[in-house]
């Protein structure tokens, strides 16, 4: 898989802008972030945000954030992310991320792991 560096930045921009609607409880522009099929699968803001503060708490209110390398799981792009809680436990995020046609990147799934090592 070809990425760019332009790609790379595309990607963590997505990711930011994610983060920062989450901050603000901006269930439009966080949902909008999301693929395609992962908006079939929840089929509001409303019911994305709710999946979000009950299952992905560390992603929704983290303390700190640091980004790390771009990997492959099992094919799919994949950003990997830090994120520190607001109680200092320490949380590893895998983005799936999906190229539209146009070139534009989604969010198509994260797995969040306890701990540095998933």
């Amino acid at each position: 898989m070809n990425i760019t560096e332009a790609d790379a930045a595309s990607i963590r921009t997505k990711i930011e802008q994610q983060l920062e609607a989450f901050r603000r409880d901006d269930g439009e522009t966080a949902f909008a972030c999301a693929s395609f099929s992962i908006q079939q699968m929840f089929r509001t803001p409303a019911e994305f945000m709710a999946m979000v503060r009950s299952s992905y708490q560390p992603v929704y209110r983290p303390r700190s954030v640091v980004f790390d390398a771009l990997v492959l799981i099992n094919d799919a792009l994949a950003q990997k992310v830090l994120f520190f809680s607001q109680e200092g436990e320490v949380y590893t995020a895998f983005y799936l991320m999906e190229r539209l046609a146009a070139g534009q990147w989604k969010i198509n799934g994260c797995l969040l792991h306890a701990g540095t090592n998933p």
